[in-house]
């Protein structure tokens, strides 16, 4: 991926954080005649081993059966927004200003395996769930099915998990704009309703000093 030096994010602890947040990947597989593409839900597990990310895809699915044909990268795609030059206070200034795209992107590469392994779906069903049910007034928790019901549909899926060896990650949030120029962003951002700009909003501010 290529990241001007001022957009990239070099710190691993932030980059874990955003993946976490994100969860969702785009997962791709080097084939030796095609790229294997999957969108997936990913949990980030910290090891003996280093970070891993663990997942599922459907048993129809072919990109288990590839899983250690070739490397892999996860692409964890985070708020994303078209940045317009009117909302600059510089455009009155000089009018030297020009749209552009804020984003947060992170890139896990690694070697994938699959795992076909009953006990290893349970798990990682589990924590999926309680990761994004636990904030919830009443969590569902996996428990709440009847007691052959999540078993039998273990069935149709195959676990999928990411050794990472690396981090990539780039946030572009008008670092390279004056503190006016982003605040003239923010706000617009801020009376957008497109997706992701309110997201985008909220970390540009993160980056103004008080």
């Amino acid at each position: 991926m290529a990241i001007m030096n001022m957009y990239q994010e070099s710190d691993e602890a932030q980059l874990v954080d955003a993946l976490r947040e994100i969860q969702f990947a785009t997962l791709v597989t080097h084939m030796p005649d095609r790229l294997e593409c999957s969108h997936v839900p990913m949990f980030a597990k910290e090891t003996e081993d280093g970070l891993t990310l663990e997942s599922h895809v459907a048993r129809r699915n072919e990109h288990w059966r590839c899983a250690s044909a070739g490397p892999s990268i996860a692409i964890f795609q985070g708020p994303q927004a078209y940045i317009s030059p009117g909302w600059y206070p510089s455009k009155q200034e000089h009018g030297k200003v020009v749209p552009t795209w804020n984003y947060l992107v992170v890139h896990a590469h690694g070697l994938l395996e699959a795992i076909d392994d009953r006990n290893f779906l349970l798990a990682h069903i589990d924590d999926l769930t309680k990761r994004n049910e636990s904030d919830r007034a009443e969590p569902w928790g996996i428990d709440d099915a009847p007691g052959d019901y999540i078993p039998k549909l273990t069935r149709g899926i195959v676990g999928l998990r990411l050794k990472v060896s690396r981090l990539d990650g780039a946030s572009k949030m008008g670092q390279n704009r004056t503190d006016a120029d982003r605040k003239g962003a923010v706000a617009g951002l801020s009376d957008e309703n497109e997706f992701g700009a309110s997201a985008v909003a909220e970390k540009m501010l993160s980056l103004i000093p008080d």
